[in-house]
């Protein structure tokens, strides 16, 4: 077990979900507004998976593979929080708690490469 990085160490983002559903809660009044009701979970998913392509966008426009006018740094930035936002919602919303979920899988995969990694071949 690595010294410096403990396991199981729960990271939190409870008041990041919190935040990131207030959000979404004023998202939803304007779609309530503009089209007499909320987005599904399954529409929440694919302005996500829009947002995720923009994202391939622009981090291969940050290593010159792809041509774009503009900040493409700030522009990143902007794309890596609303995705983040977006995993905070999704989660929320299908009743899954990210908190445990990110620990449990970073937890297990930190533990599988170290095995890997150490390994003597």
């Amino acid at each position: 077990m690595s010294k410096e990085f403990p396991r199981h160490i729960e990271i939190d983002f409870t008041k990041a979900t919190e935040r990131a559903m207030r959000v979404r809660r004023l998202y939803q009044q304007l779609e309530k507004q503009y089209h007499e009701n909320v987005w599904t979970t399954e529409e929440d998913m694919l302005a996500f998976s829009t947002d995720v392509g923009v994202l391939g966008r622009l981090i291969m426009a940050s290593e010159g593979r792809w041509a774009y006018n503009g900040d493409v740094n700030s522009e990143l930035k902007g794309k890596l929080a609303e995705c983040l936002w977006w995993i905070l919602v999704l989660s929320d919303r299908i009743g899954i708690d990210v908190n445990e979920a990110f620990t449990s899988f970073i937890d297990r995969l930190d533990i599988e490469l170290e095995r890997s990694a150490t390994k003597q071949y």
